[in-house]
């Protein structure tokens, strides 16, 4: 079944409708410059209200490793997303990115990271594919983010250019997120050609910045649930 993981959430109302609407896991954004930060108090909240299955991940841009533990562990998080843009792996590795054995670690890089100089995906080099991938990763995210915004910028990539690459994250054993502009009307044709181990939302099921529309909550959970039978 795909990990379907709605982000940006920053109330609990929003995280109670994705939660009834079948939603794996929920985001919480600690990076100052997005519209979707919320307040650690506020995360600490609605996280004592949520069901222990359904999982807590902290989202951080280029943090430290022990603030971000430590950050997880104040607030019931059981997971750890990390944005960073400088490289295909960022400057760390990913063992050294690793964030601690207790929680879940994901690491988001930018598509764009994978484009030639003409636009192309057939000249990338792949980090993971010459190094052995760290157990403790839990999955990679392809996302469209930006230089000045790393995540929740509502546009996509396009999938099929991307499918060597996440080819590639997959046959390094790694598990496959697609993120970045997916809405209730285009996650099956996202699904359908890259078939990912999941996929997350966040823009594409908000009515306004940091508010999720219900609706569209419900519609992007059955529409995820509906393509996994034509795949």
């Amino acid at each position: 079944m795909t990990w379907v993981k709605i982000c940006g959430i920053t109330n609990l109302e929003d995280a109670l409708t994705a939660v009834e609407a079948g939603a794996d896991a929920l985001g919480f954004v600690f990076y100052e410059k997005s519209p979707r930060k919320v307040d650690p108090d506020r995360v600490h909240e609605i996280v004592e209200a949520l069901p222990a299955d359904v999982e807590k991940v902290g989202v951080f841009v280029n943090e430290a490793s022990d603030h971000m533990v430590d950050v997880a562990q104040k607030l019931g998080l059981t997971s750890i997303q990390v944005h960073s843009g400088t490289s295909p792996l960022g400057d760390k590795k990913p063992e050294e990115m690793r964030s601690s054995e207790r929680f879940r670690n994901y690491i988001a890089l930018p598509v764009r990271q994978f484009f030639d100089d003409e636009g192309r995906f057939d000249s990338f080099a792949v980090s993971v594919r010459n190094d052995k991938p760290d157990k403790g990763v839990s999955a990679i995210f392809l996302d469209s983010g930006t230089r000045a915004q790393m995540g929740g910028t509502g546009h996509t990539f396009n999938w099929e250019s991307a499918a060597p690459v996440a080819e590639a994250i997959k046959r390094a054993g790694l598990n496959l997120v697609v993120a970045g502009g997916l809405t209730p009307t285009n996650v099956t044709e996202a699904i359908r050609i890259l078939k990912p181990w999941g996929v997350d939302v966040s823009s594409g099921v908000e009515s306004k910045p940091g508010k999720k529309d219900p609706d569209k909550v419900r519609a992007f959970v059955n529409a995820v649930r509906q393509a996994e039978r034509l795949v």
